[in-house]
Formats: structure tokens, sequence, C-alpha cells
């Protein structure tokens, strides 16, 4: 399955790496890669995630309070939104692309 991100998706990763690299050297980095980890999941067992109603689910991330809200359609997986577990909910319930 391939995995894409929505823009707002990826200025989401952009600016959650900047502020965990402001917080502590690296942890931008230990960020990434339990979002490339996510991913991993995704791929493989694209259903077997959170369903947030009908069109959505959401994988979380093992080590951060974050999870990745991605929809499928056919053979992709777009990543709307990448949400604080908290913060926010339902925010990104809008986004179209």
């Amino acid at each position: 399955m391939r995995v894409f991100f929505s823009i707002a998706a990826s200025e989401e990763l952009e600016a959650a790496f900047e502020y965990f690299q402001q917080q502590q050297f690296g942890l931008g980095f230990r960020f990434t890669a339990d979002v490339d980890e996510a991913l991993a999941r995704i791929r493989s067992q694209p259903l077997a995630w959170h369903p947030l109603g009908k069109h959505f689910r959401r994988c979380h991330l093992q080590h951060f309070r974050y999870g990745l809200i991605y929809r499928i359609r056919g053979e992709q997986a777009e990543i709307l939104a990448i949400a604080h577990d908290s913060r926010r909910p339902g925010y990104w319930r809008n986004r179209k692309h």
C-alpha cells in the first residue's frame, strides 16, 4: 500500500519536528522515527487501526502522544493529520486534501 501525506499533514510533521528539536536536541528525530514506524504499520495492515467514523482511522504513535489520521482510497492511504491525542479533537475532519 502506498502512503502519502496531505500538504497539511506534511506541515504538521515539520512543525512537530521543529518543536521537539527545540525541546531537546535529537527528540525531533525520535519523533519522526516513531512516525515512520506508524507508517510501516499502516502499510502492512491499513484496516487494523482505530476507526474514526466511516472514512477515517487513527494509528497511534508508540512513544509520543500523537496519532496519524488517515483515510484509505483504493490502494493508497492518505495521511490527513498528525494530531496530538488530547488537543483539539476532530480539527482535521473538514480536510479534503
